[in-house]
Protein backbone atom coordinates (compact mmCIF):
# COMPACT_ATOMS: atom_id res chain seq x y z
CA UNK A 1 0.00 0.00 0.00
CA UNK A 2 1.70 3.54 -0.87
CA UNK A 3 2.50 5.60 1.74
CA UNK A 4 0.45 8.98 2.08
CA UNK A 5 2.52 11.65 1.33
CA UNK A 6 4.14 13.54 3.96
CA UNK A 7 4.43 17.47 3.21
CA UNK A 8 1.36 19.63 2.40
CA UNK A 9 1.75 20.34 -0.99
CA UNK A 10 2.59 16.74 -1.82
CA UNK A 11 -0.88 15.97 0.52
CA UNK A 12 -2.66 18.28 -2.15
CA UNK A 13 -1.15 16.68 -5.41
CA UNK A 14 -2.27 13.63 -3.96
CA UNK A 15 -5.64 14.33 -3.44
CA UNK A 16 -6.04 17.26 -6.19
CA UNK A 17 -9.02 15.69 -7.67
CA UNK A 18 -10.76 15.57 -4.40
CA UNK A 19 -10.02 19.16 -3.92
CA UNK A 20 -11.38 20.27 -6.99
CA UNK A 21 -14.66 18.24 -6.70
CA UNK A 22 -14.74 19.78 -3.74
CA UNK A 23 -14.19 23.77 -4.74
CA UNK A 24 -16.87 23.01 -7.41
CA UNK A 25 -19.53 21.65 -4.67
CA UNK A 26 -18.71 25.10 -2.57
CA UNK A 27 -19.02 26.91 -5.03
CA UNK A 28 -22.16 25.86 -6.17
CA UNK A 29 -23.64 25.59 -2.52
CA UNK A 30 -22.69 29.18 -2.31
CA UNK A 31 -24.45 30.82 -5.84
CA UNK A 32 -27.30 29.17 -4.82
CA UNK A 33 -27.82 30.20 -0.80
CA UNK A 34 -26.14 33.28 -1.61
CA UNK A 35 -26.58 34.98 -5.25
CA UNK A 36 -26.32 38.62 -3.98
CA UNK A 37 -22.29 37.83 -3.77
CA UNK A 38 -21.59 36.51 -6.95
CA UNK A 39 -21.93 39.83 -9.14
CA UNK A 40 -18.49 40.50 -7.12
CA UNK A 41 -17.11 36.78 -6.92
CA UNK A 42 -17.40 37.05 -10.57
CA UNK A 43 -15.13 39.91 -10.86
CA UNK A 44 -12.59 37.87 -9.94
CA UNK A 45 -12.66 35.35 -12.40
CA UNK A 46 -9.61 36.78 -14.57
CA UNK A 47 -6.89 37.74 -11.59
CA UNK A 48 -7.79 33.78 -10.49
CA UNK A 49 -7.16 32.80 -13.56
CA UNK A 50 -4.77 34.45 -14.18
CA UNK A 51 -2.89 33.93 -11.46
CA UNK A 52 -3.19 30.17 -12.48
CA UNK A 53 -1.93 30.52 -15.74
CA UNK A 54 1.25 32.72 -14.59
CA UNK A 55 1.70 29.66 -12.54
CA UNK A 56 1.34 27.15 -15.24
CA UNK A 57 3.70 29.03 -17.39
CA UNK A 58 6.76 29.43 -14.75
CA UNK A 59 6.80 25.64 -14.42
CA UNK A 60 8.12 25.73 -17.97
CA UNK A 61 11.13 27.21 -19.24
CA UNK A 62 10.43 29.82 -21.80
CA UNK A 63 13.17 27.81 -24.48
CA UNK A 64 10.86 25.06 -24.33
CA UNK A 65 8.34 26.97 -25.32
CA UNK A 66 10.10 28.45 -28.14
CA UNK A 67 10.78 24.84 -29.59
CA UNK A 68 7.33 23.80 -29.09
CA UNK A 69 6.35 26.45 -31.78
CA UNK A 70 8.45 24.32 -34.16
CA UNK A 71 6.23 21.06 -33.51
CA UNK A 72 4.65 21.42 -36.63
CA UNK A 73 2.51 18.39 -36.75
CA UNK A 74 1.71 19.21 -33.08
CA UNK A 75 0.45 22.64 -34.03
CA UNK A 76 -1.49 21.79 -37.83
CA UNK A 77 -3.23 18.67 -35.72
CA UNK A 78 -4.70 21.31 -32.71
CA UNK A 79 -5.89 23.33 -35.64
CA UNK A 80 -7.92 20.08 -37.36
CA UNK A 81 -8.82 18.81 -34.28
CA UNK A 82 -10.30 22.66 -33.34
CA UNK A 83 -11.36 24.45 -36.38
CA UNK A 84 -12.11 21.53 -38.74
CA UNK A 85 -13.42 18.37 -36.72
CA UNK A 86 -15.56 20.10 -33.69
CA UNK A 87 -16.95 22.44 -36.36
CA UNK A 88 -18.21 19.18 -38.49
CA UNK A 89 -19.41 17.74 -34.82
CA UNK A 90 -21.49 20.97 -33.96
CA UNK A 91 -22.78 20.90 -37.46
CA UNK A 92 -23.85 17.18 -37.01
CA UNK A 93 -25.57 18.30 -33.73
CA UNK A 94 -27.04 21.82 -34.81
CA UNK A 95 -30.18 20.99 -36.46
CA UNK A 96 -31.10 18.77 -33.33
CA UNK A 97 -30.81 21.92 -30.96
CA UNK A 98 -33.83 23.41 -29.77
CA UNK A 99 -35.12 25.65 -31.98
CA UNK A 100 -34.70 28.86 -29.50
CA UNK A 101 -32.49 31.36 -31.58
CA UNK A 102 -30.67 32.24 -28.47
CA UNK A 103 -30.05 29.15 -27.17
CA UNK A 104 -28.60 28.17 -30.69
CA UNK A 105 -26.21 31.22 -30.75
CA UNK A 106 -24.90 30.45 -27.05
CA UNK A 107 -24.22 26.98 -27.96
CA UNK A 108 -22.18 28.00 -30.81
CA UNK A 109 -20.47 30.35 -29.02
CA UNK A 110 -18.67 28.06 -26.73
CA UNK A 111 -18.47 25.09 -28.49
CA UNK A 112 -17.03 26.61 -31.39
CA UNK A 113 -13.90 28.25 -29.86
CA UNK A 114 -11.20 25.87 -28.13
CA UNK A 115 -9.91 26.50 -24.40
CA UNK A 116 -6.96 28.27 -23.57
CA UNK A 117 -6.32 28.39 -19.86
CA UNK A 118 -7.09 25.81 -17.93
CA UNK A 119 -7.16 23.15 -20.42
CA UNK A 120 -3.46 23.69 -20.04
CA UNK A 121 -4.13 22.71 -16.18
CA UNK A 122 -5.81 19.48 -16.78
CA UNK A 123 -3.55 18.02 -19.85
CA UNK A 124 -1.01 18.19 -17.58
CA UNK A 125 -2.72 16.50 -14.71
CA UNK A 126 -3.18 13.15 -17.33
CA UNK A 127 0.18 13.56 -18.58
CA UNK A 128 -0.38 15.44 -21.68
CA UNK A 129 2.16 17.70 -23.29
CA UNK A 130 0.78 20.74 -21.76
CA UNK A 131 3.75 22.71 -22.68
CA UNK A 132 3.05 22.15 -26.62
CA UNK A 133 -0.67 23.57 -25.76
CA UNK A 134 1.07 26.64 -23.85
CA UNK A 135 3.14 27.10 -27.37
CA UNK A 136 -0.28 26.92 -29.07
CA UNK A 137 -2.44 29.67 -27.19
CA UNK A 138 -1.80 32.83 -28.74
CA UNK A 139 -2.73 30.91 -32.37
CA UNK A 140 -5.74 29.39 -30.70
CA UNK A 141 -7.03 32.63 -29.69
CA UNK A 142 -6.49 34.59 -32.77
CA UNK A 143 -7.58 31.80 -35.18
CA UNK A 144 -10.97 32.03 -33.38
CA UNK A 145 -11.01 35.22 -33.28
CA UNK A 146 -10.57 35.16 -36.89
CA UNK A 147 -12.63 32.05 -37.54
CA UNK A 148 -15.71 32.54 -35.39
CA UNK A 149 -17.42 35.25 -37.23
CA UNK A 150 -17.00 33.31 -40.40
CA UNK A 151 -18.39 30.10 -38.23
CA UNK A 152 -21.68 32.26 -36.94
CA UNK A 153 -21.91 33.27 -40.70
CA UNK A 154 -22.23 29.56 -41.91
CA UNK A 155 -24.55 28.73 -39.14
CA UNK A 156 -27.25 31.42 -38.37
CA UNK A 157 -26.74 33.68 -40.98
CA UNK A 158 -24.96 37.53 -41.44
CA UNK A 159 -27.26 39.03 -39.23
CA UNK A 160 -26.01 37.34 -35.87
CA UNK A 161 -22.16 36.46 -37.15
CA UNK A 162 -22.11 40.47 -36.81
CA UNK A 163 -22.59 40.43 -32.89
CA UNK A 164 -18.65 39.46 -32.27
CA UNK A 165 -16.73 41.63 -31.25
CA UNK A 166 -13.10 41.97 -30.92
CA UNK A 167 -12.30 43.53 -28.07
CA UNK A 168 -13.55 40.47 -24.96
CA UNK A 169 -10.99 38.74 -27.35
CA UNK A 170 -7.72 41.49 -27.16
CA UNK A 171 -8.68 41.84 -23.59
CA UNK A 172 -8.19 37.77 -22.73
CA UNK A 173 -5.18 37.72 -24.95
CA UNK A 174 -3.66 40.48 -22.59
CA UNK A 175 -4.25 39.44 -19.72
CA UNK A 176 -4.88 35.35 -19.65
CA UNK A 177 -2.02 35.35 -21.75
CA UNK A 178 0.25 37.81 -22.58
CA UNK A 179 0.86 39.02 -19.15
CA UNK A 180 1.09 36.30 -17.08
CA UNK A 181 3.56 34.89 -20.01
CA UNK A 182 5.71 37.74 -19.40
CA UNK A 183 5.59 37.59 -15.89
CA UNK A 184 6.76 34.20 -15.84
CA UNK A 185 9.64 34.58 -18.39
CA UNK A 186 10.86 37.96 -16.03
CA UNK A 187 10.74 35.21 -12.84
CA UNK A 188 12.59 32.08 -14.93
CA UNK A 189 14.87 35.28 -15.80
CA UNK A 190 15.44 36.10 -12.01
CA UNK A 191 15.69 32.72 -10.87
CA UNK A 192 18.05 31.88 -13.34
CA UNK A 193 20.34 34.74 -11.94
CA UNK A 194 20.01 35.08 -8.49
CA UNK A 195 19.11 32.43 -5.33
CA UNK A 196 16.55 34.92 -4.24
CA UNK A 197 14.74 34.33 -7.15
CA UNK A 198 15.15 30.68 -7.35
CA UNK A 199 13.23 30.19 -3.70
CA UNK A 200 10.70 32.70 -5.08
CA UNK A 201 10.15 30.55 -8.30
CA UNK A 202 9.88 27.94 -5.99
CA UNK A 203 7.67 28.52 -3.68
CA UNK A 204 5.34 29.86 -6.50
CA UNK A 205 5.02 27.15 -8.41
CA UNK A 206 3.87 24.95 -5.67
CA UNK A 207 0.62 26.95 -5.67
CA UNK A 208 -0.70 25.83 -8.81
CA UNK A 209 -3.70 23.13 -6.59
CA UNK A 210 -5.04 25.53 -4.59
CA UNK A 211 -5.31 28.04 -7.81
CA UNK A 212 -7.14 26.04 -9.72
CA UNK A 213 -9.49 25.00 -7.05
CA UNK A 214 -9.85 28.77 -6.17
CA UNK A 215 -10.72 29.44 -10.19
CA UNK A 216 -13.03 26.51 -9.89
CA UNK A 217 -14.59 27.78 -6.76
CA UNK A 218 -14.74 31.24 -8.20
CA UNK A 219 -16.20 30.15 -11.61
CA UNK A 220 -18.90 27.94 -9.99
CA UNK A 221 -19.89 30.41 -7.37
CA UNK A 222 -20.30 33.14 -9.91
CA UNK A 223 -22.30 31.02 -12.33
CA UNK A 224 -24.59 29.15 -10.14
CA UNK A 225 -27.47 31.43 -10.25
CA UNK A 226 -27.49 32.57 -14.05
CA UNK A 227 -27.94 29.04 -14.66
CA UNK A 228 -30.67 28.48 -11.92
CA UNK A 229 -33.01 32.04 -13.40
CA UNK A 230 -32.77 30.04 -16.82
CA UNK A 231 -33.26 26.11 -16.11
CA UNK A 232 -35.97 25.33 -18.65
CA UNK A 233 -33.48 26.31 -21.46
CA UNK A 234 -29.89 25.31 -20.14
CA UNK A 235 -31.22 21.50 -18.75
CA UNK A 236 -32.51 21.12 -22.81
CA UNK A 237 -28.47 21.83 -23.96
CA UNK A 238 -27.18 19.28 -21.24
CA UNK A 239 -27.54 16.16 -23.38
CA UNK A 240 -25.58 17.79 -26.06
CA UNK A 241 -22.60 18.94 -24.07
CA UNK A 242 -22.23 15.47 -22.54
CA UNK A 243 -22.53 13.94 -26.06
CA UNK A 244 -19.50 16.41 -27.23
CA UNK A 245 -17.61 15.36 -24.22
CA UNK A 246 -18.15 11.29 -25.20
CA UNK A 247 -17.22 12.22 -28.74
CA UNK A 248 -14.48 14.22 -28.32
CA UNK A 249 -12.08 12.06 -26.90
CA UNK A 250 -12.34 9.76 -30.14
CA UNK A 251 -12.28 12.17 -32.73
CA UNK A 252 -9.09 13.80 -31.07
CA UNK A 253 -7.50 10.14 -31.29
CA UNK A 254 -8.23 9.61 -34.62
CA UNK A 255 -6.48 13.11 -35.44
CA UNK A 256 -3.46 12.14 -33.41
CA UNK A 257 -3.31 9.15 -35.27
CA UNK A 258 -3.74 10.97 -38.31
CA UNK A 259 -0.46 13.40 -37.89
CA UNK A 260 1.96 10.32 -36.14
CA UNK A 261 2.16 11.56 -32.70
CA UNK A 262 3.26 10.60 -29.30
CA UNK A 263 0.97 9.44 -26.59
CA UNK A 264 1.54 12.54 -24.20
CA UNK A 265 1.02 14.64 -27.48
CA UNK A 266 -2.33 12.99 -28.15
CA UNK A 267 -3.32 13.33 -24.85
CA UNK A 268 -2.80 16.97 -25.46
CA UNK A 269 -4.85 17.19 -28.82
CA UNK A 270 -8.00 15.57 -27.22
CA UNK A 271 -7.83 17.55 -24.55
CA UNK A 272 -7.78 20.73 -26.84
CA UNK A 273 -10.42 19.80 -29.11
CA UNK A 274 -12.98 18.55 -26.02
CA UNK A 275 -12.60 21.50 -23.85
CA UNK A 276 -14.13 24.72 -24.31
CA UNK A 277 -13.40 28.56 -23.96
CA UNK A 278 -16.77 29.54 -21.85
CA UNK A 279 -15.06 32.28 -19.90
CA UNK A 280 -13.48 34.26 -23.13
CA UNK A 281 -16.70 34.13 -24.72
CA UNK A 282 -18.86 34.55 -21.53
CA UNK A 283 -18.57 38.38 -22.24
CA UNK A 284 -19.87 37.87 -25.68
CA UNK A 285 -23.28 36.22 -24.71
CA UNK A 286 -23.71 38.90 -21.83
CA UNK A 287 -23.45 41.72 -24.77
CA UNK A 288 -26.45 40.31 -26.49
CA UNK A 289 -29.51 42.59 -26.82
CA UNK A 290 -32.09 41.24 -24.50
CA UNK A 291 -34.13 38.70 -26.91
CA UNK A 292 -30.60 36.64 -27.07
CA UNK A 293 -29.96 37.03 -22.94
CA UNK A 294 -30.77 33.62 -22.54
CA UNK A 295 -27.39 32.69 -24.35
CA UNK A 296 -25.48 33.71 -21.79
CA UNK A 297 -27.07 30.46 -19.17
CA UNK A 298 -25.89 28.40 -22.40
CA UNK A 299 -22.33 28.82 -21.78
CA UNK A 300 -22.66 29.29 -18.76
CA UNK A 301 -24.03 25.94 -18.29
CA UNK A 302 -20.98 24.49 -20.37
CA UNK A 303 -18.69 25.28 -17.89
CA UNK A 304 -20.24 23.35 -15.73
CA UNK A 305 -20.46 20.42 -17.47
CA UNK A 306 -17.29 20.95 -19.15
CA UNK A 307 -15.30 21.07 -15.59
CA UNK A 308 -17.12 17.87 -14.11
CA UNK A 309 -16.35 16.31 -17.83
CA UNK A 310 -12.55 17.25 -16.94
CA UNK A 311 -12.39 15.61 -13.84
CA UNK A 312 -13.42 12.74 -15.42
CA UNK A 313 -11.19 12.78 -18.26
CA UNK A 314 -7.92 12.89 -16.18
CA UNK A 315 -8.82 9.60 -15.44
CA UNK A 316 -10.04 8.30 -18.61
CA UNK A 317 -7.87 9.79 -20.94
CA UNK A 318 -4.29 8.28 -19.75
CA UNK A 319 -6.06 4.62 -20.00
CA UNK A 320 -7.61 5.53 -23.70
CA UNK A 321 -4.08 6.60 -24.79
CA UNK A 322 -1.50 4.74 -23.07
CA UNK A 323 2.50 5.92 -23.06
CA UNK A 324 2.87 2.21 -24.50
CA UNK A 325 0.81 3.02 -27.71
CA UNK A 326 3.52 3.02 -30.93
CA UNK A 327 3.75 6.75 -32.41
CA UNK A 328 6.45 8.87 -34.32
CA UNK A 329 7.21 11.93 -31.73
CA UNK A 330 6.52 15.36 -33.51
Amino acid sequence: MPEEPAGLVDRMEHHQLALYLAAIAAGGLLGWVAPSATPGIEQAISPVLGTLLFVTFLQVPAAELLRSLRAGRFLAATLVVNFVVVPLVVAAMFFFLPDDQAVRIGVLLVLLTPCVDYVIVFSRLAGGASHRLLAATPLLLLAQLLLLPVFLYLFMGSELADIVQIKPFVEAFAFLIAVPLTLAWSMQAWAARKPSGQKVSAATSTTTVPLMAATLFTVVASQVPKVSDSLGDVVAVIPYYVAFLVLMPFAGLGVARLFGLAASATRAIVFTGATRNSLVVLPLALALPDPLAIAAAVVVTQTLVEVLGMVAYVHLVPRLVPTTRTTVTP
